[in-house]
């Protein structure tokens, strides 16, 4: 969103505000605003905002996908980290693929690091999606969704 002055005189000053929603964001990310003025000479100017988002749980991906031949197992892994100074715990709210995928949590660091390991019923033929979420203990951050997509087809 950005609010600026309308007008400024030739050789004044003016106030470009921009402001960046970083909801859904987490860690480095880049935006870029163009201002069209009618200075003959430099009728466009970019504005660039980097940033770096800290969240209470970083998130390898929030999506997945499994794609490849029915027959066989594909495994897609999401890395989880707690980013705050207390014991991450993770427990299931729901999951909606489990005639289709089956997934594990490992923890790779108590309370800390965890992964998370998705994997296809091999038979399971066709194209879905589902979704994992998962409760925490995070009051910044209650829960964690992970989407997920599979396109699966029988050897011909």
């Amino acid at each position: 969103m950005a609010h600026f002055d309308r007008t400024i005189p030739p050789g004044g000053e003016g106030r470009i505000t921009l402001r960046v929603k970083t909801r859904g964001y987490q860690g480095a990310f880049w935006k870029s605003a163009k201002v069209y003025t009618n200075d003959p000479r430099k009728n466009i100017e970019v504005l660039s905002i980097k940033a770096f988002v800290k969240v209470p749980i970083y998130l390898s991906t929030r999506y997945i996908y499994l794609k490849g031949m029915a027959d066989r197992k594909i495994t897609r892994t999401v890395r989880v980290r707690a980013n705050v100074n207390k014991p991450l715990r993770l427990e299931q709210c729901y999951f909606d693929l489990s005639k289709k995928v089956t997934y594990r949590i490992e923890e790779v660091e108590a309370g800390r690091t965890f992964r998370i390991h998705f994997t296809n019923i091999p038979g399971s033929v066709g194209i879905y999606r589902g979704v994992l979420k998962l409760k925490t203990n995070y009051p910044e951050k209650p829960e964690i969704i992970i989407l997920i997509r599979a396109n699966f087809q029988k050897r011909t």
